[in-house]
């Protein structure tokens, strides 16, 4: 049986938002352990140009749920960018896999040739539904994940890749 558009999108995100919930529980007690003002991880950066870290999750968040709402094809939710705290990005994780849940297989199976219509650096990108999900939401999905994997990483968290990936 083919993989569905469904199972393609909302358990992956479903899955790695609650890595990224893991994770952020690891950074928490890390900063509280050594005594580390919790700001420092949010507003960490790899780069001066890239997200500081609480931008990463909030960006992982967007883009989930942008995805699932676009296949499914209903508005897209609006959640405030306003989460300073590992507490508040935990909060938003969970409020992004409730709405992911609230999804039922026959709103987004059948999307593969829905077209979306994306506006990217002020010119418009379309889409088949299919083609969005793997060429476009997935990697920046995996992106914004990766990254915040890294920050946290660069700052000292000791984890490792069976952190990244999770159990099985």
């Amino acid at each position: 049986m083919p993989l569905s558009m469904y199972q393609a999108s909302i358990p992956t995100f479903t899955r790695a938002l609650g890595i990224l919930a893991t994770l952020l529980d690891k950074a928490a007690a890390h900063a509280e352990a050594r005594k580390i003002d919790p700001a420092v991880f949010i507003n960490a950066r790899l780069a001066p140009d890239m997200f500081p870290f609480g931008r990463q999750v909030q960006a992982a968040s967007d883009a989930a749920k942008s995805c699932a709402a676009r296949l499914a094809g209903i508005e897209v939710p609006s959640f405030p960018d306003t989460e300073t705290t590992f507490a508040e990005l935990k909060q938003r994780i969970a409020k992004t896999v409730a709405f992911l849940g609230s999804l039922r297989p026959a709103q987004i199976d059948g999307s593969e040739e829905r077209a979306i219509t994306l506006k990217l650096r002020g010119r418009e990108v379309g889409f088949s539904g299919q083609n969005y999900l793997l060429a476009f939401a997935l990697p920046n999905f995996f992106f914004h994940v990766t990254t915040a994997y890294d920050i946290l990483r660069h700052n000292g968290l000791e984890i490792g890749k069976a952190d990244y990936l999770g159990s099985f």
